[in-house]
């Protein structure tokens, strides 16, 4: 059999190690199995279900011996692949296996098991460091090798435990963490030198015992809690966590709290205290109050080993402890007397601001103001509003109140929060204050007692009747004022205000008709003004309910109709009036034919149909076709009635079968009378005959034209036209011209002081210049050529005439220049020039020829 030997006990499937101490006490952690002095596990109770294994601890102590080994104990079901076992350190188990079957418990086959190798972490070495010895008993007979396989020795994380394969030694060859793998199964193998498996694999169980090396670690650095003020003690405030990666069912893990520090310490420096096992933070003491301390700062502190400040591992954490506002300060106003002052009748006006302290929680339910006016305001003349920023309430007017009804005011306010006060909180003498207000007298306007005031007159007033009066009150009966009266508005112009004692006279005559009155009421707006600094002014409104009389004839409606110029049953015209009066003024209307012209009752006959409707129809069988305008007399039911003679304008036309106009009478149906013909035929004969006098006019005219002659042909004349010319010199150059003489003279003395006969052509002449002769206003066409002759002679005899070029025409060009004198161009001074060549240069210059070359004429 494979065997492991640890110290000075070994395992075998068959052999029982025997341990020194002869007397043993073994203690199961689980109730519901027991071990005997002798090692056997029973069970203490049936188990009704094992198709999973059972695991417990069990501890083993000698009687006289302090030490205690400890061990675990996996069972299972026959067959199952968990074996039953019972591990020990230094002791060896026997172990009885009990599973229920239908005769009841019933003892399983004994048998050995090797017990669990327990391994502390984070060993110092040395490394490798030796764990047990295995070996089989047939190592006597064949040469043995050993080998492990499983996680840690062949498969990640490989390379922790190796077995030298001859000895059969077992070692752990670095540091082991718990928080990592807190245990290895691994299984042993012994071979032969060919391979052949000489034992079967035994199970390895490695546990990894836990150290105290990891500190505890609360969930965050900082916590945030709340708790009421005045909160009695044991109200709860909040809870911090912290955790140990350590095993949590040793001492290493297990997590116990405590409170460091408190700050401040007001008013005990130990308001609260914390569950040391679940790290719940309750209040101890009363006494919180946030309008002395609205924060504390408490420091935990968290340690491992259930609190053992010597051997655990500790950490610390903050927690901020807010301390939440209640309603337990009532707001205080800050005086006991306001005051405050308004001028009357104005509203939206703030009197006074009424301070207030309230100690809680700024801009919360519990330190919102709420103020209220519990006396002196009767008639609801203030309010008082709060303002959300300062908590200041704003005494404001909101009805208008009158100094000459109440010249002060002596109001009650009460303040209160928007959250009721705190349970056994009373509210404050402070809660309440008195506040004067005093009323400041204006000027006010005089005022309408009534406004709009209704008075009833008749129409057709004359001018100059007194309507009523219509005077104004000044409201302000302590000082003696003026009042005075205006025309504000009247749209008609009828009325007139005295302007001392109000009294309203017409200007002119009152007419309901007048399209200024509706529904029978004219409306005039007058202004009344006292004699006050300021001056102030009302204005009041006169409603003149018009009784109607019978001033308005009747009117005949329709005032055209049409009708067959032979009598027939559908060839009537309904005809009625209308009247500008109201009942009873208007209807039934009467309506009659008058007795002059007598045709008009030979030929027409009027029947009524009601009060309101008559019938008009031919008396005669046929009458001619035209427009015939019919007079009517109308009548109203006015007391004395009026009436009205109208008259209509009946188109008589033949008519076809329907009683339609045929297209026949079209000229006799558009109502032109021959008298209204005859005018159209006659304004059209005196247009066509202006139009034929004015072509008369322009022939004649053009016959004229063509008749008189004229000193140039048309077609000759030249005058504003463009002549065009091909070709232009080449300049100074090409020109055979003694251009000198065209330069400046640097002075005129020799030619003031040259003889007399001697003078230059370029140079202008100091003489006295000729006469040319002067053109008659309106000379004879005849005349024109001796005109022309006389100013040329008086030209060529005139030596002050051009060309003079140097001093008025031309700029001097300095000294030097190449221009020839141009002074060559002299005027005709003789009376033989040959002007034939005019004849050559076509009509245009016929006449020009004729004066100068002499031809047939002369």
């Amino acid at each position: 059999m494979l065997a492991v030997e640890n110290s000075s006990c070994w395992i075998s499937g068959k052999k029982k190690m025997l341990l020194p101490y002869k007397e043993v006490g073994f203690v199961s952690n689980d109730p519901n199995f027991s071990v005997r002095p002798d090692g056997t596990v029973y069970a203490e109770q049936e188990v009704a279900n094992l198709s999973e294994p059972v695991q417990f601890m069990v501890t083993a102590q000698g009687l006289h011996d302090p030490h205690i080994w400890e061990t675990t104990v996996k069972l299972a079901l026959a067959g199952h692949p968990h074996p039953l076992a019972l591990t020990k350190v230094m002791r060896e188990v026997e172990i009885d296996f009990w599973s229920s079957s239908a005769n009841g418990l019933r003892r399983q086959k004994r048998d050995w098991v090797i017990p669990p190798i327990n391994v502390p972490e984070n060993s110092r070495g040395p490394f490798p460091h030796m764990l047990v010895r295995i070996r089989s008993d047939q190592d006597k007979d064949v040469g043995i090798r050993y080998s492990i396989t499983g996680a840690g020795a062949d498969q990640p994380p490989s390379g922790i435990y190796n077995i030298d394969p001859i000895s059969g030694n077992m070692f752990v060859t670095q540091p082991l963490d718990r928080e990592e793998r807190a245990s290895f199964h691994l299984r042993a193998h012994a071979v032969d030198m060919n391979g052949n498996q000489v034992e079967n694999p035994i199970d390895l169980y490695i546990y990894v015992i836990d150290m105290n090396d990891n500190r505890p670690e609360f969930q965050n650095q900082l916590y945030n809690g709340s708790v009421a003020e005045g909160s009695k003690p044991g109200s709860s405030v909040m809870q911090v966590t912290a955790s140990d990666s350590d095993d949590s069912t040793t001492a290493n893990g297990m997590v116990r709290y405590r409170i460091l520090s408190q700050t401040p310490h007001s008013p005990i420096p130990n308001m609260f205290t914390i569950n040391s096992e679940t790290g719940d933070i309750v209040t101890v003491a009363a006494g919180l109050d946030r309008e002395k301390v609205s924060q504390y700062t408490i420091i935990v502190q968290a340690t491992d080993m259930e609190g053992n400040l010597n051997f655990g591992l500790s950490n610390t954490a903050t927690a901020l402890i807010s301390i939440t506002d209640i309603n337990d300060n009532p707001p205080e106003l800050t005086v006991r007397t306001f005051s405050g002052e308004v001028p009357e009748n104005k509203v939206n006006v703030v009197v006074t601001n009424l301070t207030v302290v309230d100690r809680d929680q700024p801009h919360s339910p519990n330190w919102n103001a709420v103020y209220r006016i519990v006396s002196g305001d009767p008639s609801g003349h203030f309010t008082i509003r709060t303002n959300p920023i300062t908590n200041e309430g704003m005494l404001t007017v909101v009805k208008p109140v009158d100094f000459e009804m109440n010249r002060a005011f002596m109001l009650t306010v009460v303040v209160s929060n928007q959250a009721h006060l705190a349970s056994g909180i009373q509210s404050s003498l402070q809660s309440t204050a008195g506040v004067t207000i005093s009323v400041q007298d204006v000027n006010e306007p005089p005022i309408f007692p009534v406004s709009p005031k209704t008075i009833r007159f008749e129409e057709g007033v004359p001018a100059g009747t007194t309507l009523t009066v219509f005077s104004a009150q000044d409201p302000d009966h302590f000082i003696h004022q003026i009042v005075r009266y205006s025309k504000l508005s009247d749209p008609a112009n009828w009325l007139k205000i005295n302007r001392t004692n109000g009294e309203i006279t017409t200007m002119a005559l009152l007419d309901r008709e007048s399209m200024y009155v509706k529904n029978n009421v004219y409306e005039a707006t007058f202004l009344a003004f006292d004699n006050g600094s300021p001056q102030a002014s009302g204005t009041g409104t006169l409603q003149i309910y018009l009784i109607d009389v019978n001033d308005n004839a009747p009117v005949l409606i329709p005032r055209e109709a049409q009708v067959c110029e032979r009598a027939r049953p559908n060839s009537r015209i309904n005809i009625t009036a209308s009247d500008a009066d109201a009942d009873p003024n208007v209807g039934p209307f009467v309506f009659e034919l008058p007795y002059f012209p007598a045709s008009v009752r030979r030929n027409w006959t009027i029947s009524r149909l009601n009060g309101d409707y008559a019938q008009l129809r031919l008396r005669i069988s046929y009458l001619e076709a035209g427009v015939y305008e019919i007079p009517i007399i109308v009548s109203d039911s006015g007391n004395p009635p009026l009436s009205n003679r109208s008259v209509i304008r009946v188109k008589v036309c033949p008519c076809d079968d329907n009683g339609d106009c045929s297209a026949t009478g079209a000229v006799a149906a558009t109502g032109l009378g021959t008298g209204a013909i005859i005018a159209i035929l006659i304004c059209i004969i005196m247009l066509l005959s202006m139009v034929l006098l004015f072509v008369v006019w322009m022939k004649r005219r053009e016959k004229e034209r063509q008749a008189k002659p004229l000193l140039i042909d048309p077609e000759d004349d030249v005058r504003d036209n463009i002549l065009k010319y091909d070709e232009e010199g080449g300049g100074e150059e090409d020109q055979d011209y003694d251009l000198s003489q065209l330069q400046q003279p640097e002075s005129l003395d020799h030619i003031i002081n040259k003889p007399a006969g001697v003078r230059r052509v370029d140079e202008r002449p100091v003489i006295a210049e000729s006469q040319y002769p002067i053109r008659p206003s309106l000379p004879h066409p005849g005349d024109i050529g001796d005109f022309i002759n006389d100013g040329l002679r008086a030209a060529d005899n005139d030596p002050t005439a051009p060309p003079y070029d140097s001093l008025l025409v031309f700029d001097y060009e300095g000294s030097g220049s190449t221009a020839g004198s141009v002074s060559s161009l002299n005027s005709i001074s003789s009376g033989e020039q040959d002007y034939d060549y005019l004849n050559d240069w076509g009509p245009r210059f016929k006449k020009l020829a004729d004066l100068y070359g002499g031809g047939d004429d002369d």
